[in-house]
């Protein structure tokens, strides 16, 4: 049953689901219990930074596809390992029909690491991340409203590019602050809407 103009869908659980995690079981389970969630760990931030980096141009369902294959090709995303890689690496990675073999975002990947790692001793990648966090969340009806960037996304990138990231532009950013919990942009209706704790239901 859709409801919402069809914008949510009613599952046979009973609960409403934007139409795109409402079919595929991946999707549906990354929704239910990850995207939107809170994360303050800078493994964490690391990882889903790269992740979303390596979406550009691509479908999301392919990157939660080789989620693991990613994990398992980059040392489950630990700054300090990734930060240490050479060239043999990045021909390893280049090598990995598991991921995306996409030099540029590759060598991106190592460069974040650095980044990353540099990044500690004035707070770290954390605490610059959540920094940006809006005075107020998006409240979507509809999949039509929901951003796609916003001032805080672009004050985001530029403080990352600032600090020697690549690949972080604006979109991205509104994207990676949707998927751990600085904005809430699921649609109101939704069975996770207000779910992260960081904003009220509604």
């Amino acid at each position: 049953m859709s409801v919402g103009g069809a914008d949510l869908v009613v599952g046979d659980d009973g609960r409403a689901r934007p139409v795109w995690a409402a079919t595929d079981p991946l999707l549906r389970e990354y929704y239910d219990t990850e995207w939107g969630m809170p994360v303050h760990d800078e493994r964490g931030i690391f990882e889903r930074l790269s992740l979303e980096a390596f979406q550009s141009g691509l479908s999301w369902a392919t990157i939660l596809r080789k989620r693991p294959a990613f994990r398992a090709a980059f040392d489950g995303f630990r700054p300090d390992l990734v930060a240490a890689y050479g060239d043999d690496d990045v021909e390893r990675l280049l090598a990995d029909a598991g991921i995306v073999r996409n030099r540029a975002k590759i060598l991106a990947t190592i460069g974040n690491a650095r980044a990353t790692v540099a990044l500690r001793p004035s707070g770290g990648l954390v605490e610059l991340v959540w920094s940006h966090r809006p005075p107020a969340t998006p409240r979507p009806r509809r999949s039509a409203d929901v951003p796609t960037s916003s001032p805080e996304s672009a004050r985001l990138a530029a403080a990352l590019r600032d600090a020697g990231f690549a690949f972080v532009g604006p979109t991205t950013m509104f994207a990676l602050m949707e998927a751990i919990g600085i904005v809430d942009t699921h649609l109101v209706g939704s069975h996770r809407r207000g779910s992260s704790g960081v904003w009220p239901c509604g």
